[in-house]
């Protein structure tokens, strides 16, 4: 199996977490984009969710392939999300936001009363940092805010390369209007000493550090699919 191969194993696995008539949050990145693929199929067949996407690229392709969307506002509390994940460890803590759409992804997620993280084996490991951590900051003071979190994860032991995110010539500006620093800080020992950390400081929005908000993981490999569940 190919990667892409593993992502519509993963996907259509967390298809049998939907069920009919159900308020479903929609994640976005390769994986998601897979599962809104077959989502659509089940809907032409008459199967009947309302979703919300949990970014534009992934509103469009809702909309494309007719899955019925509302926004979260309409709906501001959700059955089921199904998102993928940059790395997902044994704990279900998850690093994500490598698409940009983190914010909008974690606020989906804690509206909802269960979360199903869909990715390759590649996306599991021992200890979450081999994939740089996105951090979403305002723009406003982004040098005040960069070392900020230098100190915080210095503080931590932690320490690496601090990117702001490009796209083409440009910036990459979230969905919400902000910048996203990319951190390469290396294996992250204590994943919720740095999640509180960065949300100490004000020019952070949002971190792409998901802790205690994944129920499961679909996890397909070249063995084939497995479910792991969180610890109560």
């Amino acid at each position: 199996m190919d990667a892409r191969e593993m992502k519509i194993k993963a996907a259509a696995a967390a298809l049998e977490f939907v069920e009919d008539g159900m308020r479903l949050g929609i994640g976005t990145g390769s994986t998601a984009e897979e599962f809104v693929r077959l989502l659509a199929e089940k809907v032409a067949g008459g199967f009947k969710v309302e979703g919300v996407p949990t970014s534009e690229r992934t509103a469009r392709l809702c909309l494309e392939l007719g899955v019925p969307l509302k926004s979260l506002d309409e709906l501001p509390e959700l059955d089921l999300t199904i998102d993928g994940a940059d790395e997902v460890d044994s704990a279900l803590r998850l690093v994500k936001g490598g698409g940009g759409a983190l914010l909008r992804e974690k606020i989906v997620a804690w509206a909802s009363t269960r979360m199903v993280v869909i990715a390759d084996e590649t996306k599991l490991v021992p200890t979450l940092g081999k994939f740089p951590l996105p951090i979403e900051v305002n723009p406003f003071g982004l040098g005040a805010t960069r070392l900020a979190v230098e100190k915080a994860a210095g503080r931590l032991g932690l320490a690496g390369e601090i990117r702001l995110r490009q796209s083409g010539d440009g910036v990459f500006v979230t969905d919400g209007g902000h910048y996203i620093l990319d951190a390469s800080f290396g294996l992250i020992p204590d994943a919720e000493a740095l999640s509180g950390a960065l949300h100490a400081i004000p020019g952070v929005v949002e971190h792409g550090l998901f802790i205690d908000i994944a129920d499961v993981a679909v996890i397909a490999g070249t063995a084939g699919v497995r479910v792991i569940e969180a610890k109560a």
